[in-house]
């Protein structure tokens, strides 16, 4: 099985700064260049933040360009985002994405972890 995990939400003031980290790990035979992250806040849909297409270019949300930055290393299996000068319309459930092929099996799939809560108030 595979697992992914998401670290480094909580509660900060308008303008401050958080990281989120993303974990893929368990069987994994590769990890897919597509990769992002998403946010959904209450009574809304789920919305892109940030992502990695299958170019490797980055996409990013328009309320969040210039203020947050994803990134990732190790072989794709850890992902970050740094978020600068929150706003409280970012509060929010950040959930991680990745597309996982497992070992044993032929296509990726879509993997999603739980989320993590930001809140951004005064």
């Amino acid at each position: 099985q595979v697992q992914v995990a998401e670290s480094g939400g909580g509660s900060v003031h308008p303008g401050e700064s958080l990281r989120l980290s993303c974990v893929a790990s368990g069987n994994i035979f590769s990890v897919n260049t597509v990769q992002g992250w998403y946010r959904q806040a209450p009574g809304k849909e789920r919305e892109l933040v940030a992502r990695f297409e299958s170019t490797g270019d980055t996409k990013y949300g328009d309320s969040v360009k210039g203020r947050f930055t994803i990134s990732r290393e190790n072989n794709k299996r850890l992902m970050n985002l740094q978020m600068n000068s929150l706003k409280p319309e970012d509060t929010a459930v950040y959930y991680c994405n990745f597309h996982i092929t497992e070992r044993g099996r032929g296509l990726p799939r879509s993997v999603w972890g739980r989320g993590t809560q930001v809140t951004v108030s005064s």
